[in-house]
């Protein structure tokens, strides 16, 4: 009987591990969905510093348009300079796949970048896989890479 006992109370805390567990894993992607929401935002308002503040300091950043890959901060905030210039482009995240390992986060998918000339709408359907690490307890972008899609 003691060992039925025994069995019964294991198999509650484990199950109570488990489903603690979940929890954390549900809730951290959520908080990277709220974080590459973030980004989303940052990158509509069309502020350079804002999107730039977005990636931490050792972050690299393959973006669609690039020749080169930004290793730092300024080469970052370089791209970003003229976000200004075009208004009207934003972003729509059309599929993200989260994965978390423990103060590690990826966010793959795809997002499309929509603009304005000449009054006609200009998009570009690309793909992406963004990095994040969490620092301090927030989550912060330390890899980025977007492609437009073949």
């Amino acid at each position: 009987m003691r060992k039925i006992a025994a069995l019964i109370v294991s198999l509650v805390i484990a199950g109570c591990a488990t489903t603690s567990a979940t929890d954390a894993q549900d809730q951290a992607t959520k908080e990277i969905l709220a974080a590459t929401d973030a980004w989303r935002a940052a990158y509509d308002s069309r502020d350079a510093a804002r999107i730039t503040a977005m990636y931490g300091k050792g972050a690299v950043f393959w973006g669609t348009t690039m020749k080169s890959i930004a290793t730092s901060p300024e080469a970052i905030a370089d791209y970003f300079k003229n976000a200004a210039n075009r208004p009207y482009a934003r972003v729509v995240f059309t599929e993200q796949h989260v994965r978390v390992y423990g103060d590690v986060a990826f966010n793959s998918g795809a997002y499309t970048f929509k603009d304005s000339r000449d009054g006609k709408e200009i998009t570009n359907p690309s793909r992406y896989s963004m990095v994040f690490h969490r620092e301090g307890g927030t989550w912060v972008l330390v890899h980025h890479h977007s492609s437009r899609l073949p």
